[in-house]
């Protein structure tokens, strides 16, 4: 049957090519997120690493630094690209999910990779899909396909090294083929309890998967998911080194506003003072601390990053949708906060960096997250919560659910059933002075940015994730919400 599908798809594919980029790359993209559909859900890394067999292995012919944990590793990952690409490496970074466009995913230096190329590297591939299917070797996923596509692409690109983020998990994540230079750990936290484990010594086991042999891991969890770390370090011969307050790496805020924060890094033999970031929130520290770290551990590996470079890396990294304001007056932040820990970091950087005369909280939270204990988070310093939901059908909660427990917590909530009526409906009840603040779910937080966005929208998350899930309503995501 799979066998069957893949070759009619690529046949058809192939039939039905224009020559017009934008046309193509939409049939591309269609095609793509049917892979998730019809591959099979079960995590591990054979079907991608046979998929990577037959490109000849890209992935061993890249240096490259890998990014786990449960928030973070979006940051950690912009941060250490602009870092490298001001010292004058071309960089590759892969990331997951996308915001707006699927090419948002895969980058080298700041360029996001062409629609026409996702295109071409399509039409090289997907007869293989139909070799493994022939050869009864499995369907791959959605984020199998895409991560091999990722690395072959930047093998093309001839890349100098690449960053890459895990989707889910570590040890059975598709990114795990990879052999680092070095590997990164931000933090451990309850997330995908259905798969990871449902504890977070469980769930930091399977993020310690990516520990390879003689690599270093650096790792800004806290002291007791370390020890988990530390253990897994001992027994692959790799050296450990830790972010914070008294450990290997700190890094100490010394200011912070809503347009930036000055910190000062120190670890592994230098100190570099007052460094700007235009990433903000006391959160993104720790995230620093990381990459600090790793420019460090790189250069002990023969790569020569400076002063100079981190501290231009660092002031012009960009992430969107973190802390990400979008409008004055009133002030609109968008934020990815999808579970207890981020909707935490995201009420103390709301309470202590902006000033304003009411806070409305938009909020749309897909249904298997521990929306209680967010609600919890931010529920009481908000003024008003407007609850509404996102558009990938089978995984959003209902707004009616998430109102009735607002209320229940003491909170004022209204009901929007979809996140454009939500704005609509802050914007109504805010003044000038007022912050209106959309989080719960990379999945809302890429509809309500879509107003805010230049230019033409090639391929939407709203489109995207609802034209496969109409065809198959029980079909879930497969990886992770990543911050």
């Amino acid at each position: 049957m799979f066998c069957s599908f893949y070759s009619v798809l690529a046949a058809r594919f192939f039939a039905k090519m224009t020559m017009n980029r934008d046309s193509d790359y939409n049939k591309v993209t269609d095609y793509i997120f049917r892979l998730r559909r019809f591959g099979e859900m079960k995590l591990g890394l054979g079907r991608v690493e046979n998929m990577l067999g037959r490109l000849s292995n890209p992935e061993n012919k890249l240096k490259c630094v890998h990014i786990a944990g449960t928030n973070g590793k979006g940051s950690t990952a912009a941060m250490l690209s602009s870092v490298l690409s001001c010292a004058g490496y071309s960089v590759g970074m892969y990331t997951s999910p996308h915001l707006s466009d699927y090419t948002e995913r895969i980058r080298v230096g700041s360029r996001q990779i062409d629609p026409g190329e996702v295109v071409a590297l399509f039409g090289k591939m997907m007869p293989l899909v139909g070799l493994m299917q022939k050869e009864d070797c499995g369907s791959p996923t959605f984020f199998e396909f895409t991560t091999a596509l990722a690395l072959e692409y930047f093998f093309e690109k001839n890349v100098d090294i690449a960053v890459i983020e895990v989707g889910l998990g570590g040890r059975l994540d598709a990114t795990n083929v990879i052999t680092p230079l070095v590997s990164v750990i931000t933090n451990i936290g309850l997330e995908h309890t259905d798969i990871l484990g449902d504890t977070r010594e469980k769930i930091a086991k399977e993020k310690a998967g990516i520990i390879k042999k003689g690599v270093p891991l650096v790792t800004a969890a806290d002291p007791e998911m370390r020890e988990i770390f530390r253990k897994s370090c001992l027994d692959a011969g790799s050296e450990i080194y830790s972010v914070g307050v008294g450990s290997d790496i700190e890094a100490t805020g010394r200011e912070s506003s809503t347009e930036r924060q000055l910190f000062d890094a120190e670890g592994l033999g230098r100190r570099y003072r007052g460094v700007e970031c235009r990433l903000i929130g006391s959160h993104q520290l720790s995230n620093a601390g990381c990459a600090f770290g790793v420019v460090r551990l790189l250069n002990e590996r023969g790569f020569g990053i400076g002063e100079e470079a981190y501290r231009r890396g660092m002031g012009s990294v960009a992430w969107p949708g973190r802390l990400e304001i979008v409008q004055r007056e009133p002030t609109v932040v968008l934020d990815c906060a999808k579970d207890p820990s981020g909707m935490r970091v995201l009420r103390e950087a709301l309470t202590s960096l902006f000033r304003y005369s009411k806070l409305i909280t938009i909020i749309g939270v897909s249904s298997d997250k521990q929306i209680p204990t967010m609600l919890d988070e931010i529920v009481p310093v908000s003024d008003l919560v407007i609850a509404t939901k996102h558009h990938v059908m089978g995984r959003t909660a209902e707004p009616s659910l998430l109102a009735r427990m607002i209320s229940e917590r003491g909170g004022h909530a209204l009901v929007a059933e979809d996140v454009s009526l939500a704005l609509d409906m802050a914007h109504g009840l805010a003044d000038r002075h007022s912050l209106i603040c959309v989080a719960g779910s990379v999945f809302v937080v890429g509809e309500a940015r879509e107003r805010w966005r230049r230019g033409g929208v090639i391929w939407g998350r709203e489109t995207n994730e609802t034209r496969r899930q109409v065809q198959d309503p029980d079909q879930e995501e497969e990886e992770a919400e990543s911050t």
